[in-house]
């Protein structure tokens, strides 16, 4: 048997093997799901940051509704699912998120504002900043000459893309 205790050595490959891999994204071309599949992890070790993608790779994924409290400041700032602790105590402790465990973070917090959080309440702050008038005279510069570019070549175009900085302000 198999999954008998200690039994590691096995005498047979797997019986029933997939022709297909899994696509989680196939039948649900959700927004949500575009945004899961987009989100980075990070402040998280390795072990943890391959769970995390184990879970959005096979639609375990499940975002938070609303935030949860940390277990080091035991304030409700914690915006990442299935997350323990909150950005700012992580990246002051130098733990993972996930675990607590003070291990290499993989990939490092960014100092900035939360990608994937702020995005979904972005349109309200538009419409609200609006409405009071307090647009700011910072205006994006789009001088990019395009007509003098190949269609041909999309990597010039990735490469204008990038050099592109784009920054948020916070209403």
């Amino acid at each position: 048997m198999s999954s008998q205790r200690g039994n590691v050595a096995r005498s047979r490959p797997q019986r029933h093997q997939n022709s297909r891999v899994f696509k989680n994204d196939k039948y649900d071309t959700s927004a949500q799901r575009k945004k899961i599949n987009a989100k980075l992890h990070d402040g998280v070790c390795q072990h943890c940051k391959e769970v995390l993608e184990w879970r959005v790779k096979f639609s375990k994924y499940k975002p938070l509704s609303k935030p949860k409290k940390c277990v080091k400041c035991l304030q409700k700032s914690v915006k990442d699912s299935y997350h323990i602790i909150c950005r700012s105590c992580a990246c002051e402790l130098e733990v993972c998120a996930k675990c607590g465990q003070k291990e290499e973070t993989v990939v490092p917090i960014s100092k900035g504002p939360e990608k994937t959080e702020n995005e979904t309440t972005g349109n309200c702050q538009r419409r609200i900043s609006r409405r009071d008038g307090s647009e700011e005279s910072d205006e994006l510069d789009f001088d990019i000459d395009l007509d003098g570019m190949d269609d041909k070549n999309p990597d010039m175009l990735e490469e204008h893309f990038k050099n592109m900085k784009f920054e948020r302000t916070e209403v």
